[in-house]
Formats: C-alpha cells, structure tokens, sequence
C-alpha cells in the first residue's frame, strides 16, 4: 500500500477507535523510517535499522509497503494495541481471544497495575 495523506488519516483514526476501546491514551504512529530515526535512540532501541522488516512493532510503527490490503492494516493495528494494553499477555490463545474481542467491538477498562487500586472502607 502506498502512504497517501488518506491513508495516513484513516491509520490515526482507526488507531483512536481501537485505543478508547481498550482503555489506553491513543499512541502516537510512526509511519516511515525517517520517523522511526528521527525518535530518541533510547525508545527504537533494536528496531532502528530493521524496522523496515515488520507490518508494526511495540512502539507502533507501522510498515505501510509491506501492507497487502486494509483488513491486514487493522488487525496490525489492534494487533500492536493489545500489546500495549495487555503488557502481561504473550501471543498464543488468550492473546488471539483478545484480538478478536477487539475487532469484534468488545471495550475493555483501563489497565491498572495490581496494588495501585484505591482501599476500600
């Protein structure tokens, strides 16, 4: 797929309606090598020169050219979301039962670090 300014927009909305539905602040996206250069060193550690190899990575940037169609582009994009708001969940059957959940609509609450929740009286 070639990155147009249409294309750019749809991967940023698309990005925001999944990130409201898994509770998470929307990412920012990086779309192009130069963008992934252009970010400290110390946040595309490893990824810098083979960024270019995957459809996403952690710190979602995406690899627009590698893109066969529009179905692949959003299943990328929950795919690396649920990453981010499932940090404990490696790929395998409960990762995938997530993914589907999302693309299906399914919301999901804010992640929250065990012990950090307010006591109750």
């Amino acid at each position: 797929m070639k990155l147009t300014p249409e294309l750019r927009l749809h991967i940023l909305e698309t990005a925001g309606v999944y990130a409201a539905r898994f509770g998470i602040p929307e990412p920012r996206i990086l779309m192009s090598t130069r963008e992934v250069l252009e970010m400290p060193r110390h946040i595309t550690t490893g990824r810098r020169t083979t960024a270019y190899k995957y459809y996403g990575v952690a710190y979602t940037q995406y690899n627009i050219r590698k893109m066969p169609d529009a179905v692949v582009l959003e299943e990328t994009i929950v795919h690396e979301l649920v990453h981010m708001r499932f940090p404990y969940l490696s790929h395998g059957r409960r990762f995938n039962g997530v993914m589907r959940r999302g693309l299906g609509g399914a919301r999901f609450k804010p992640y929250r670090k065990r012990g950090l929740l307010p006591k109750r009286r």
